[in-house]
């Protein structure tokens, strides 16, 4: 399913967070955002899940218009458009197998939530999305005694019960040390090729950038100023992605930008 977004843009009085930003996802890929703090990299991300509304601009699904859908359509697509976050947002007193239930609630009548009454397929299903990312011996430890990087991988095991098109990454290894790092970022590559899902991922590390994405955005002053492959990415741009004037030079976007490794 391709992800088109067209003149997208979301401003908060004289702020401009994201200035009429066009980008068309392809599926399958691996996109990574880069940029400096308040480039708009969030937004861009929050603005795709409908977690914030767009001052100006569309995005479409597939030919389904996103930033239209209200009530249960709405809410179809925020579980399609899975969002993972830097802090996690487990429930810290829950153990892990629940916290990665919690990705089936919309598809459950709320008092089966509300009271944790999860079917069998659900549970195994669960504990399967665990196994894959390495953690089923940790499905019943409350998720406050796991290490940062361990329930980093619980919150993508919680995206993949959504089913998703799509999972949406704000930076989720800031907080986490080189090892936990690159464990993190493996799964959402394993999440990619092995399930199919269209990952769209923050991050500040370009190097990490560079090892994990099929395509690489980079967004300045709420601007696309770079879309490309990692390997278009000159070591000589990276200076003006973080600290140049998106006025005075011209983007790179090849041809071949959108296309899959």
């Amino acid at each position: 399913m391709s992800l088109q977004l067209i003149g997208l843009a979301r401003r908060y009085n004289s702020l401009v967070a994201l200035d009429g930003v066009d980008l068309e996802i392809l599926p399958r890929q691996f996109v990574v955002v880069i940029g400096p703090s308040g480039a708009g990299k969030s937004t861009l991300l929050r603005l795709i899940n409908r977690l914030v509304e767009p001052s100006a601009g569309r995005i479409l699904a597939d030919g389904t218009d996103v930033t239209a859908l209200r009530g249960a359509a709405l809410r179809r697509w925020r579980s399609q458009s899975a969002m993972i976050f830097q802090g996690f947002n487990l429930s810290p007193r829950l153990d892990a197998l629940t916290n990665v239930l919690v990705g089936r609630l919309i598809e459950v009548p709320a008092w089966r939530g509300l009271l944790r009454l999860f079917s069998r397929a659900d549970q195994l299903q669960a504990l399967a999305a665990l196994d894959e990312l390495g953690l089923a011996e940790r499905a019943f430890e409350r998720a406050e005694r796991l290490s940062g990087g361990q329930q980093q991988r619980v919150a993508i095991a919680r995206a993949l019960l959504q089913r998703p098109r799509y999972i949406l990454a704000d930076e989720p290894v800031a907080s986490l040390d080189p090892h936990n790092a690159e464990l993190v970022m493996d799964a959402l590559r394993a999440v990619n090729r092995e399930h199919g899902i269209t990952v769209i991922c923050n991050l500040h590390n370009v190097d990490l950038a560079r090892s994990y994405a099929d395509r690489v955005v980079a967004l300045r002053q709420g601007r696309v100023v770079f879309d490309g492959r990692p390997e278009q990415l000159a070591e000589s741009r990276i200076p003006w992605i973080y600290q140049g004037d998106v006025e005075a030079h011209e983007v790179f976007r090849p041809r071949l930008a959108a296309a899959t490794a």
